[in-house]
């Protein structure tokens, strides 16, 4: 065979694998494509083919744009490819922007957008809007299941609410979750009754708690509306003040213990003191009675004292201690 006529079989074999693949192409996208048309929600059959090779989900992108052409919802397959490419659930934006239109709620699909790539759940947030959901305060999952405060009179209230929300869509984006309104109202709690002189008042009037929290506008750069807050359960419980002041007289007593104790081990060294005092003078005056004879035989020797005036000294001596004898016995 010629060069030419091998150049020709050559062309008309790519020829017929480049049609082949168009059909097989036109085959695999023609039922979304032919779906999409006769629901009103045209994508173009190249579109579809991009789509393919750009690694989008073709069938998420054309159901999509059918639910949202069929409640009366203008998005391009671009939006919806977009919002696809960066890892969003298209899926749950197109169904959330369904129920908001049917809730007559104002919600673009940007916001939508924005909300779901934020990881909130957008559908969720729709849903609690038009259907408020009630908030456990505190939240049983975190293992506390009452808030404690404790009144001006010492006494300990056990407290459980339940917080009625419903979502706010314009402040989604960037507002605080639930964690955050939970705080608030027990913050709130603990204020309110913190502040009453009586426990009983309380009891007697839970529903001001629930009127004093309200007013302090807790929702306040969250992401939800508070419509109510309800008391759900009220318990006493220990009497805090007394149990403090117990502690605080257990306390006095120990540090005046401590100060008694003190003071009597410097009494005790002080008497040691005093008594050592008391024999080192005794023994002063024995050394100074150990004086008395040698002086007197210097003065024997001397001659400044007789034999008489030694005696009468013994006498005077003698009678002085039979006195002091005398008066020991007494």
């Amino acid at each position: 065979m010629s060069p030419i006529g091998i150049a020709i079989v050559i062309g008309i074999v790519v020829v017929v694998l480049i049609g082949l693949g168009f059909l097989m192409l036109f085959f695999r996208f023609f039922g979304l494509w032919f779906r999409a048309l006769l629901s009103g929600a045209h994508v173009g059959l190249g579109r579809l083919i991009g789509m393919w090779l750009r690694h989008v989900n073709p069938g998420v992108i054309v159901d999509s744009r059918i639910m949202l052409t069929k409640a009366g919802i203008d998005i391009s397959s671009d939006m919806l490819e977009t919002h696809f490419l960066a890892r969003g659930d298209v899926m749950k934006v197109s169904r959330a922007l369904v129920a908001a239109n049917k809730a007559n709620i104002p919600l673009p699909f940007q916001r939508a957008a924005a909300i779901d790539l934020a990881g909130r759940d957008v559908l969720d947030a729709v849903r609690t809007s038009v259907n408020p959901k009630v908030i456990d305060c505190p939240d049983t999952s975190k293992g506390k299941t009452t808030i404690d405060a404790v009144a001006k009179d010492g006494i300990q209230l056990q407290v459980k609410a339940r917080v009625t929300v419903r979502a706010n869509i314009e402040r989604l984006v960037g507002g605080a979750t639930e964690e955050t309104i939970i705080a608030r109202v027990g913050e709130g709690i603990v204020t309110t009754i913190g502040s009453s002189a009586s426990y009983k008042a309380v009891l007697e009037n839970p529903d001001t708690i629930s009127r004093t929290v309200l007013a302090k506008g807790l929702d306040a750069g969250t992401a939800f509306e508070i419509l109510s807050i309800d008391i759900a359960d009220i318990d006493v419980g220990a009497n805090v003040g007394a149990k403090l002041q117990a502690d605080q007289a257990e306390a006095d007593k120990r540090r005046f213990q401590a100060e008694a104790e003190k003071r009597r081990a410097a009494a005790q060294a002080q008497e040691q003191e005093m008594i050592a005092l008391v024999q080192e003078n005794r023994a002063k005056v024995v050394l100074a009675e150990a004086q008395i004879p040698l002086a007197i035989a210097e003065a024997f020797k001397n001659g400044h004292l007789g034999v008489l005036d030694y005696y009468r000294l013994k006498n005077i001596q003698a009678d002085t201690d039979m006195r002091s004898s005398i008066g020991n016995k007494k």
